[in-house]
C-alpha cells in the first residue's frame, strides 16, 4: 500500500482534485445566478416593457436560463474559472483546497439547502401554477427558484444564530516539491 503523500502527488489524484473543484465551481455558479436572475430579470422586464408584458412563464424561463446558461454562462464560467485556477496549480495546493472544501460545513449545508429547495420547488411549482406557464419552464424554473430559496434559507439560518458547526480539518503533510 502506498503512502498517502505518494498517492496525493500522482497525476490521477491531481486530476480527481481538479474535477472535484470544477464541479464545485459549477455548482456555486448556478446557485449564485439562480439567486440573482429573478430580481434582475423582474427589474429589467418591468422597467423596459411594463407590467403588461411581465408573466410567470417569462420569469420562470429567465430563472432557469439565467441560472444555467445566462450571465456569461454561469455554470460554464464557474467551472472554467475553477479549472483554470486548479489545473495549472501545484498539486499540493489543489489537494489542500479540496480538503478544505470537503470539510467546509457551511458550504456543504448551503449546497444541501439549495438542492432540497430545487427539488421541492421543481415539484411544487407545476402543482401550483399548472396553467400559467409551459411545463418545461415550470419544472426548470421552479428548480431555479427553489435553489435560490434554499440558499436564502441557509443564509437565514446562519444569520439567526444556527450556523453550521466548525469541523477540525486534519493536518495535511505534503512532501516538499522539488525545484524546477
Amino acid at each position: 500500500m502506498l503512502d498517502n503523500s505518494v498517492v496525493s502527488e500522482t497525476p490521477q489524484a491531481h486530476a480527481a482534485d481538479v474535477e472535484f473543484m470544477v464541479r464545485r465551481g459549477m455548482t456555486k455558479g448556478y446557485q449564485l445566478l439562480s439567486l440573482l436572475t429573478p430580481p434582475l430579470y423582474s427589474a429589467f422586464a418591468l422597467s423596459r416593457y411594463g407590467r403588461a408584458q411581465f408573466t410567470i412563464n417569462r420569469l420562470l424561463r429567465a430563472t432557469w436560463i439565467g441560472g444555467s446558461v445566462g450571465e456569461h454562462s454561469s455554470i460554464v464560467a464557474g467551472g472554467g474559472f475553477e479549472y483554470a485556477r486548479s489545473a495549472y496549480s501545484n498539486a499540493g495546493q489543489v489537494r489542500t483546497r479540496r480538503i478544505h472544501a470537503a470539510y467546509d460545513t457551511a458550504s456543504i449545508r448551503a449546497d444541501d439547502h439549495s438542492t432540497i429547495g430545487g427539488i421541492l420547488f421543481a415539484v411544487l411549482t407545476p402543482a401550483i401554477l399548472w396553467k400559467r406557464a409551459s411545463i418545461v419552464n415550470l419544472i426548470l424554473g421552479g428548480a431555479g427558484v427553489g435553489s435560490a430559496v434554499g440558499l436564502l434559507a441557509h443564509h437565514a439560518r446562519t444569520i439567526s444564530g444556527d450556523a453550521a458547526p466548525k469541523v477540525r480539518i486534519p493536518e495535511i503533510s505534503s512532501p516538499p516539491t522539488p525545484p524546477v
